[in-house]
């Protein structure tokens, strides 16, 4: 106890290394996968999908309640994997979410290397700070979600690539890992990038024809890992593999969007903070040395990006985490040399923002679980009709734990370059770790699509046969194939047509009528505080 005292008023040391900042990262990337159903949106459409996988074994290529899912299978691998290693321990969806934990830890890790190769030992830390703390990885980075998959290849082929020179052998062996596991995690658009930033690399190198020869070892190794999937599954099912090339060559071939450029640099300024405007301060800072390879290389990789995203991708979150690593690798030498105004405010900014929200979440517990605020506790109830809040020992333990540790290293941090942006990214991830113990219930009340799912197994009789359904979402299919084991067919279908259970979904009364005078309603419903989104089921 004598040994742990001075540690606890000495504070963390700045810059983190070592364990320190493993500890940090690891605190970031645990925080939020667990204690929550599949939500609303891609999350439960990528869990159904590997539900779907482990439940029929049917491992080469992904599908949707029995119907082809026409992505890569890479992603679905991995989280199926951590499905059936983790899924003794922790709930079947959080284990294969620990999937989406291991590609954003190889993400951070590759741009911690790239970052100590291009900027050099003191600076490497600040780089996989900087992505943890974008505002728009936060919710994507806890989610069951194959574009982690692309974060992690641009993070290592960045870090391999800024190693060109000096480890050639490891340039080429892990450049050609991150090609090939881009193109089978996420397809074809998202690893032109990789392809097209291969010269640059070799530009900048200082021995050409041995960068040469480390990228052709690269992608030559690339072209081995690739290959076996797309040929057996051509052998195979030979319909799903033209379904699945169409669908990765139809973006490639619409027109390049102005406009799209312009949405995709618009969502740049909030969704990339702060890496954003710390890429904008170095870049002004060093604008007299713009070719400079440390500089050039993750400059070119954000313009070609940014280019491969307005060319094959309407303007959406998802696909904008692309832009993050080379934000991030261009913000590192940025977030070290703010000037001292300017790093004071950005401190306190993230201290007062933190602060202030932290405490704004203490009390929307307080009013879901204790009743007060009354008007607080009266909305909170208006906005998730019947949620019954439940005080969890572990959670209260766990938020209060944070709120403690997020005070200690407001008062022990010391003065450092990093002391912004530590807080920053620290407080990001505090906020989420107190909005996951405490509050996570009465989001997770309004997200998910469990009650919904198991209000229709119980309408079901146990020999209810084929159930049809029209106009449900793929989350709506993958919930209700997770949570209860039903697999609707489609209405249209031949097999459809076939089925005496119909399951619609709609918000008007065209879209919920039944087929036909041989219909009767047996049940309807919808989730808690959704007062547009309806579903019924009806028996012929």
């Amino acid at each position: 106890m004598s040994e742990f005292l001075p540690l606890l008023r000495r504070g963390i040391r700045l810059p983190p290394s070592g364990w320190m900042l493993a500890g940090m990262l690891a605190f970031y990337v645990l925080a939020g996968l667990f204690g929550r159903d599949p939500w609303k949106g891609e999350d439960a459409v990528h869990i159904g999908v590997v539900w779907h996988m482990l439940h029929h074994a049917d491992w080469l290529s992904p599908d949707l309640v029995g119907r082809a899912f026409h992505e890569p299978p890479l992603y679905y691998w991995s989280a199926a994997l951590t499905g059936k290693v983790f899924g003794w321990l922790l709930p079947l969806h959080e284990a294969i979410r620990l999937a989406s934990g291991i590609w954003v830890t190889l993400a951070l890790m590759g741009l911690y290397y790239a970052a100590r190769e291009l900027y050099g030992e003191e600076s490497a830390a600040a780089s996989p700070l900087l992505l943890a703390g974008c505002a728009g990885l936060l919710f994507h980075a806890h989610d069951a979600q194959p574009m982690l998959i692309a974060l992690a290849a641009y993070g290592g082929a960045l870090g391999a690539l800024a190693a060109i020179g000096r480890k050639p052998r490891l340039t080429g062996i892990f450049y050609g890992l991150a090609v090939a596991g881009c193109l089978l995690g996420t397809g074809i658009a998202p690893t032109l990038p990789l392809l097209a930033i291969a010269p640059v690399a070799w530009w900048l190198s200082p021995d050409r024809p041995k960068a040469l020869h480390t990228l052709l070892i690269g992608l030559a190794i690339a072209t081995v890992l690739i290959l076996p999937w797309p040929l057996l599954l051509l052998s195979l099912e030979p319909a799903r593999f033209h379904g699945w090339l169409a669908t990765e060559l139809a973006p490639l071939k619409t027109p390049f969007s102005i406009s799209g450029l312009g949405r995709f640099m618009s969502m740049a300024p909030w969704f990339a903070f702060p890496a954003m405007p710390l890429a904008a301060w170095t870049l002004w800072t060093r604008r007299h040395n713009l070719a400079a390879a440390n500089l050039l290389l993750p400059l070119t990789f954000l313009v070609i990006t940014l280019l491969m995203l307005a060319w094959a991708y309407r303007p959406r979150e998802i696909p904008s985490l692309l832009l993050l690593p080379a934000f991030a690798l261009l913000a590192t030498p940025g977030s070290l040399t703010l000037r001292r105004g300017a790093a004071s405010a950005f401190d306190w900014f993230a201290m007062t923002t933190f602060s202030l929200f932290a405490v704004v979440v203490w009390i929307g517990w307080s009013a879901g679980m204790l009743g007060w605020p009354a008007k607080l506790a009266e909305r909170a109830l208006v906005l998730r009709p019947g949620f019954v809040g439940q005080i969890h020992v572990l959670a209260i333990v766990i938020a209060l734990a944070a709120s403690m540790w997020w005070l200690w290293l407001i008062v022990t941090a010391p003065r450092s370059p990093y002391r912004s942006l530590t807080h920053w990214t620290l407080g990001f991830t505090t906020l989420w770790l107190l909005a996951t113990s405490l509050v996570l219930p009465w989001f997770d009340y309004g997200k998910t699509y469990r009650p919904v799912a198991q209000a229709v197994a119980r309408a079901l009789p146990a020999n209810h046969g084929c159930l049809a359904e029209r106009s449900l979402s793929d989350t709506q299919l993958a919930s209700l194939a997770y949570f209860v084991g039903i697999e609707p067919v489609a209405e249209n279908s031949a097999a459809g047509r076939a089925c005496d259970w119909l399951l619609v979904v709609g918000d008007t009364r065209r879209e919920l009528a039944a087929p036909s005078g041989e219909w009767s309603k047996v049940w309807e419903g919808s989730r808690p505080g959704d007062r547009r989104e309806k579903f019924r089921l009806y028996r012929r």
